[in-house]
């Protein structure tokens, strides 16, 4: 099995076509390993803007890609995937997160008006790969790339990242090098289906409605934090930054705290995060002395 990892650069330009600012691809960059994810071969593409005559002054910044090299050294998207796609033959698609997806999805979406992305067939995030074989996976907390290189002790220059060449290279190397700690294969996904569209697409929430079915009304129990046992719930539940929180009694022990339960809605299924906090009592207010009145 053979795969290549991708890293794509874009710029944000509104569309008055799509009506909404879009993330238009203007750089592809790829690298292609063999069994032993070593680097066989190496892809690079300029795409020439079409949505927008401006680059994003952060995107200059950090590219260091100039308008007028696009312009003269660039192809329209469509024939940039194309090239690429033939790079790619029937290897198994890498990326680092799930983003540069999205900008594909985005741009075939605005410029063929088709979301699905043709020569996708199987794909890997190894992000979430390099998480899970550190045991550092953490949904609400993603880890950057550079982040996992210096981790891992690798040496890169930080005036090369945000180039797609020099980020697909770095992303072979720290998937080689925990490549041992989880088999890859478990990491692979079947991608010519609309189940892995419905997952890419879909957008993680909180649930702030008490009444959603998607909450399983066992996790809105709480037991005692320092005896064990049950406790009552003595307020209504209330809604405070994405957090459901209500007073608790236990009557076994005599303790009074706070319970505290978020719902993140994810594509397969719901996150829970409870805890209980203490109830620190409210200061009375200090008694201010009476004004004196003369005659």
């Amino acid at each position: 099995m053979s795969y290549v990892i991708l890293d794509l650069e874009w710029n944000a330009a509104y569309s008055k076509r799509a009506g909404r600012f879009v993330n238009e691809i203007i750089e592809f960059g790829a690298v292609r390993l063999d069994d032993d994810l070593n680097i066989t071969a190496s892809f690079a593409a300029l795409v020439k803007p079409k949505i927008t005559r401006r680059l994003n002054g952060k995107v200059k910044q950090l590219t260091k890609i100039s308008l007028d090299e696009l312009k003269t050294g660039g192809v329209s998207f469509l024939t940039a995937a194309k090239q690429f796609a033939e790079f790619l033959g029937d290897s198994t698609l890498m990326t680092w997160g799930t983003s540069d997806i999205h900008a594909l999805i985005e741009n075939y979406t605005v410029f063929t008006g088709d979301y699905h992305i043709p020569f996708l067939t199987t794909y890997c995030d190894i992000q979430e790969y390099c998480e899970r074989a550190l045991d550092m996976y953490d949904e609400g907390n993603q880890m950057g790339l550079g982040a996992c290189a210096e981790l891992l002790g690798l040496t890169f220059s930080e005036d090369e990242q945000h180039r797609a060449d020099a980020d697909a290279y770095l992303s072979q190397q720290c998937l080689k090098a925990v490549a041992k700690r989880l088999p890859l294969e478990q990491a692979i996904l079947h991608a010519d289906c609309e189940k892995f569209y419905e997952r890419m697409t879909f957008k993680n929430h909180f649930i702030t409605d008490i009444d959603d079915p998607d909450i399983d009304r066992a996790e809105l129990r709480f037991r005692c934090d320092q005896c064990g046992k049950p406790a009552r719930r003595m307020k209504k539940w209330r809604m405070h930054n994405k957090n459901f929180s209500s007073e608790f009694y236990c009557k076994h022990c005599g303790r009074k705290f706070i319970g505290r339960v978020s719902f993140k809605k994810r594509y397969d299924g719901v996150k829970v995060n409870k805890r209980t906090l203490d109830i620190v009592p409210k200061k009375k207010k200090e008694e201010q002395p009476a004004e004196k009145t003369t005659a």
